[in-house]
């Protein structure tokens, strides 16, 4: 299989399962950022979560909620991060939702990368525009 999570999906590759049912499988990520990092794949292959079909998004995002529920009862953690990626930092080419544990001083700053403002109010209207002609339909 050319995409280790659809060898973790089938069984031929190790995991750390916590939950697999007929629409998801979660595991432990091998390079957690702290123990109890989960990341929750569709069994089906979707890149992208712009590939996962409209159907099975509710079903796949009751899956996350229900892992990020578990990661912070079962770890005992004050909440959760739950994020994923799309082409840019996706190291699997395979859809897969991130739930990190999460509590107060764990040292995790936010997002991963710098943030910054718009130079102006009129830079985020020209953005936001943009991005409801991108949704028109």
């Amino acid at each position: 299989m050319d995409c280790v999570f659809c060898a973790v999906v089938a069984g031929a590759e190790p995991a750390h399962r916590v939950l697999e049912d007929e629409v998801a499988v979660a595991f432990l990520d091998r390079r957690p950022l702290f123990p109890g990092h989960v990341l929750v794949v569709p069994r089906a292959h979707r890149r992208t979560l712009a590939d996962l079909p409209v159907a099975d998004v509710g079903p796949f995002f009751l899956r996350v909620q229900r892992v990020a529920a578990a990661v912070e009862l079962g770890l005992d953690a004050a909440g959760s991060f739950v994020a994923a990626n799309n082409r840019i930092s996706q190291s699997v080419p395979h859809l897969h939702v991130h739930v990190v544990p999460r509590n107060p001083k764990d040292g995790l700053r936010g997002f991963f990368w710098p943030r910054g403002t718009y130079p102006d109010e009129a830079a985020a209207v020209e953005v936001a525009a943009r991005l409801r002609a991108a949704l028109a339909p």
